[in-house]
């Protein structure tokens, strides 16, 4: 039988982590709403700018995307991890983790043997992954959710079209987890150059629109406007991922603790019981023993 101070301890410890976990919950609920009308209202915008430079470009040759449609032979590739500064959010983060491994092991393993990939990590957890392997980690933006702005983000996607352009990687994707409701987030896989164009029936409906300036230049403005907001729009949606994610967490959390507190106390009071009845049989014991 347990030591009733002992147990008495662990219901005090199992209380205060419980509090914890609830104002854990509380608090991502509260920030939760705040990124969640965020990303929601993003996602329009960033569908109908992809759907108007498709439709354009889907009307021109494959150079008129100039340096960010330069298909080039894939040697030197950059993978850039979205993930959060910090933990307690169930898998969110290993998740992200475990799909760039599988990526690397299923579509650039010889790249890797080369050391030809790097990965560049916005959050403190993939980049406290990634950088234990030198050759593969290419630095980190963690500070982003500091001051999360379509400013910050666009400085980011502006040194990655650099880089592209300048001939530094010949391909760019994006992995980030896809904001679907509190319990449920998706990892993404996506290329963010070269700008593919729509394919087969994928392609968009031609309309008859009089451009001014011509497509060309059009094309050429739109493909950097749409690269930001697919960064930043992908930024929002692992921001409202983690914080359901964690509220999720901690919900569960906070039951589990409820679950072993009963328990707990359970065994506190059989012990309890225990301890009076043996104090009693030893009464019983003593008056017997007088008597005799």
């Amino acid at each position: 039988m347990p030591n009733l101070k002992e147990v008495r301890n662990r219901i005090s410890s199992v209380i205060s982590t419980q509090q914890i976990t609830k104002a854990m919950k509380m608090v991502s609920a509260a920030k939760l709403r705040r990124a969640q009308d965020a990303i929601l209202l993003m996602r329009p915008y960033a569908a109908k700018l992809r759907e108007i430079m498709e439709n354009i470009s889907g009307t021109l040759d494959s150079n008129a995307g100039g340096a960010y449609a330069a298909v080039r032979p894939v040697q030197k590739v950059l993978i850039i991890a979205v993930s959060s500064n910090r933990g307690l959010c169930g898998a969110f983060n290993a998740n992200i983790n475990r799909t760039i491994n599988r990526i690397l092991r299923e579509n650039y393993a010889a790249q890797v043997k080369d050391e030809n990939v790097k990965v560049l990590c916005i959050g403190k957890k993939s980049s406290e992954f990634f950088s234990k392997t030198k050759h593969l980690y290419y630095g980190n933006h963690n500070d982003i959710y500091n001051d999360l702005n379509f400013e910050s983000v666009s400085a980011i996607a502006d040194e990655i079209m650099k880089e592209f352009a300048s001939g530094a990687f010949d391909r760019i994707e994006l992995v980030y987890n896809q904001f679907k409701n509190a319990a449920v987030q998706i990892v993404q896989h996506e290329q963010v150059l070269p700008i593919s164009p729509p394919k087969g029936n994928e392609k968009a409906k031609v309309n008859d629109y009089i451009f001014e300036p011509g497509k060309e230049e059009l094309v050429l403005e739109l493909i950097p406007k749409t690269i930001r907001i697919q960064l930043y729009k992908a930024i929002l949606d692992s921001n409202a991922s983690e914080h359901g994610a964690r509220m999720t967490a901690m919900s569960k959390a906070t039951d589990n603790a409820g679950e072993l507190l009963r328990d707990l106390k359970l065994s506190y009071n059989k012990a309890r019981q225990a301890a009076i009845t043996g104090e009693i049989l030893e009464i019983v014991a003593g008056a017997e023993a007088l008597n005799n």
